[in-house]
């Protein structure tokens, strides 16, 4: 028999990293420095591991995965509510750095979750511009809702901050278009997802940065990563009411955006909601349907390289 694969965890934190490797009686800690990742990067090349596994934190986690796959190593970074998901199952309750790190192992081990390559540097400007846009727009809505309350002494300051947001919102967008125009792939995606009535700029944007795979999946699957698949809620003879949760939460949300203006101005979209009405089902239910038969139709677009028409499918 061969050797046992090995599975290397690592949990990121901002002044250190702690690494477990499966098989190993104890673990290792090294500083969150160049010299640190040197040091990880030397051992983990000599363990010739079959996955590496971290957690995503925020972003701390991509300098050590770019570091990792630089070298050739197969990085997985997955997603934390999997993980404590997954810790809870096997009882695991309590939490450290060094737990989690093991846990990483275990998870590694047991899910063999999908190694993806990381996005170039292009790419993480884009999805950069386009969270940062996403963040003062959030800042804007909570200013504007402030303003009616506001005393005589600090509604000044506040319309202050909204044009100034504003100022910034707008420039980010422009400088979000120049730079999907820089690239031919980009802008051929965008003229592509624009066509469709409903999908602006904005969403567009946002589905070009934060959903890559659009196009390259089918149906199922990318209703599911988005987090518009419904999921069962069975057991024995009850049967529970489905529901969609999880998936990208900013892709969600901007789509459900973009399909409550579809509703109105999409003929495709338009004509399915009110179908849908009209045979009983709540507005809430019949727009997440909507939702999906979008990203479905987005999704045959982009596979196909084909433009909107009223007859895509």
């Amino acid at each position: 028999m061969g050797e046992k694969p090995v599975y290397v965890g690592i949990d990121v934190a901002q002044d250190w990293l702690d690494v477990d490797v499966s098989g190993a009686t104890q673990g290792w800690r090294v500083g969150n420095t160049a010299a640190g990742l040197g040091e990880l990067r030397e051992r983990l090349v000599a363990l010739g591991p079959r996955l590496v596994v971290l957690e995503a934190t925020g972003g701390l986690e991509s300098a050590v995965a770019g570091e990792l796959t630089a070298e050739g190593l197969p990085v997985s970074v997955v997603n934390p509510r999997q993980v404590r998901d997954f810790a809870r199952a096997t009882g695991r309750l309590a939490k450290t750095d060094a737990i989690d790190a093991g846990m990483l192992v275990r998870f590694g081990e047991a899910v063999q979750p999908e190694v993806r390559a990381l996005p170039d540097a292009q790419t993480q400007e884009l999805r950069g511009l386009v969270a940062r846009r996403r963040q003062l727009i959030e800042m804007l809505t909570a200013e504007r809702n402030r303003l009616p309350r506001a005393t005589k002494r600090v509604c000044p300051r506040i319309k202050a901050h909204i044009a100034w947001l504003e100022r910034q919102a707008a420039a980010l967008d422009e400088e979000v278009a120049d730079l999907i125009q820089s690239s031919p792939l980009w802008r051929e995606r965008d003229n592509l997802l624009r066509s469709v009535p409903g999908i602006g700029q904005v969403t567009a944007s946002l589905l070009i940065a934060d959903l890559p795979e659009l196009g390259t999946l089918n149906r199922k699957q990318i209703a599911a990563l988005v987090g518009v698949a419904p999921h069962n809620r069975d057991s024995g003879t009850y049967r529970g009411k489905r529901s969609v949760w999880g998936g990208r939460a900013p892709v969600r949300a901007s789509l459900y955006m973009a399909t409550l203006v579809a509703t109105r101005f999409n003929s495709m979209i338009k004509g399915f909601y009110t179908r849908l009405c009209a045979a009983g089902k709540p507005k809430k239910v019949a727009l997440t349907a909507c939702m999906r038969k979008l990203l479905t139709i987005l999704n045959s677009m982009l596979r196909t390289q084909s433009p909107w028409t009223p007859a895509t499918t």
